[in-house]
């Protein structure tokens, strides 16, 4: 292995590892090196559809992905080789190296981990003879004391890549200094010898007050901290865990747009860009009177389509959509969002649930065994009424789903809004709903500008303003130390 690693562990989930890893990406890819990131496990529902084995379509996390793209580099499998999709408090998918792994969904936490090892490490391997860097992000923490023996995604990972380590903690929810010392001591002294430097993250107010709390941390553990990140709300990095701020995001006098925030919400990142729209404003119902004045509610992708739909009816909030919908308002539905609009969903192979949908487009849903996965282009045809904008509107977006969907079996298609670049119809309206089963529509320039007339930074730009800011703020020389050590 010909490459050197960074890694970014953190003192707890939430702390900036995601983030911070993606900023490291583009930092030392403009420094003229082929750079990689890596994430031996991640845990999320927000996946995207980038090239796998032998030809197939695989799927790795959102973080992972778009750290690719920071490094300028191509999205593939080995990059987070182990992905988990929770589809209950005690279940989750397994994805090895970019496809479903049924067999390793119902085995112990531990004995699963060992088994799932060799690929993370295989991938690691294969990543860092074929680039100059591979920028690593960690999972939690790494002091997990009682997971210790069986994470793979922390420290094993780090002394397999020789990897010169930053621990990052959020200082804005307080107990930094207490974090970062606990985590030290918790490691082993080899695994400690890997820690090059500390960063106390999301820093508001007068650094001068966090003094002699750096000195007395570095006396106490002989680690520096490398860096003081002010707190930056406005990065335009999509969130990998969640997005449902406390406030809604965008000026009050902005279109409300209510996004259904139900358990097992998925791939809502494809959100990001409504949060920085100016005509928007964007929030998250999980109340019917969430969805109170709003001018459009969206029924975004889930994991676990049934589950969320009887979620939806439970809390009632299937009559607010309802009500919205017959008051001639539009409504979105993208995936499971579609999925849930229609008449049926029916599960043959056990993958979802049986379920009767919400009764608001004529489409049936059924479940295959078989995941679909594929990047795809599409363009909308004809469309009315909210959505007359979209007509001929050209779309990049991605499918991830085990529900093939249309309106064959109740003998009536609801007009054919979406087709993709083979002709297939993922896309239908009926009055002021429209359903399509590709995620990513906000992500294309033609749709917010169409919709919304809004426009966002490029990526390009945020992962650039990403580098600058650390670049900034790191002491001078830290990063391109890392390196060279």
């Amino acid at each position: 292995m010909s490459a050197k690693a960074v890694m970014v562990l953190g003192t707890t989930s939430g702390a900036g590892k995601s983030w911070l890893t993606t900023a490291l990406c583009r930092w030392y890819a403009r420094q003229g090196l082929k750079v990689a990131p890596f994430k031996a496990q991640n845990m999320s529902n927000n996946a995207r559809v980038v090239p796998g084995r032998q030809g197939r379509s695989g799927e790795i996390g959102s973080a992972q992905y778009f750290q690719a793209l920071a490094a300028r580099n191509v999205p593939e499998v080995r990059m987070n080789p182990v992905l988990l999709k929770p589809e209950s408090d005690t279940a989750s998918q397994v994805v090895v190296l970019g496809d479903v792994r049924e067999d390793l969904a119902h085995i112990a936490w531990r004995e699963r981990s060992e088994l799932l090892w060799p690929h993370a490490r295989d991938a690691l391997h294969f990543l860092m003879t074929h680039n100059d860097v591979v920028v690593i992000e960690g999972a939690g923490s790494p002091a997990e004391i009682n997971l210790h023996s069986s994470d793979y995604v922390n420290m094993r990972t780090a002394l397999e890549a020789k990897a010169a380590c930053l621990l990052v903690t959020d200082i804005d929810r307080g107990g930094a200094f207490a974090h970062l010392y606990g985590t030290h001591q918790l490691l082993a002294a080899h695994e400690q010898a890997l820690l090059r430097g500390f960063v106390l993250n999301r820093f508001r107010g007068d650094r001068a007050l966090l003094a002699p709390g750096p000195e007395q941390l570095q006396g106490l553990t002989g680690v520096r901290t490398l860096a003081v990140l002010p707190m930056w709300r406005g990065h335009g990095l999509p969130e990998e865990d969640g997005i449902f701020d406390s406030a809604p995001a965008g000026p009050c006098q902005g279109q409300r747009i209510v996004v259904v925030a139900y358990p097992r919400i998925s791939n809502l990142d494809e959100f990001q860009p409504l949060r920085h729209a100016e005509s928007v404003r964007l929030s998250w119902a999980r109340h019917p009177t969430d969805l109170e004045s709003a001018d459009l509610i969206i029924l975004p992708g889930s994991k676990h389509t049934c589950g969320d739909l009887a979620w939806l009816r439970e809390h009632r909030i299937d009559i607010a959509i309802a009500k919205h919908a017959a008051a001639g308002k539009p409504v979105l539905g993208i995936c499971g969002g579609v999925q849930m609009l229609g008449q049926d969903l029916s599960d043959p192979h056990g993958v979802d649930g049986n379920a009767a949908g919400l009764g608001l487009l004529p489409l049936v849903t059924v479940f295959e065994r078989e995941k679909l996965l594929r990047s795809t282009e599409a363009c909308f045809a004809s469309t009315t009424g909210a959505w007359s904008a979209l007509a001929g509107v050209h779309v990049h977006g991605y499918e991830i789903r085990h529900g093939r969907t249309s309106g064959q079996e109740l003998n009536r298609e609801p007009h054919v809004a979406l087709r993709n670049d083979k002709g297939e119809a993922i896309g239908w309206q009926e009055g002021q709903v429209l359903g399509v089963s590709l995620h990513g529509l906000f992500e294309s320039p033609g749709v917010l500008q169409a919709l919304f007339g809004a426009s966002n930074p490029t990526l390009d730009s945020v992962f650039d303003g990403l580098a600058d800011f650390v670049d900034v703020h790191f002491e001078a020389g830290a990063l391109a130390r890392l390196i060279e050590e």
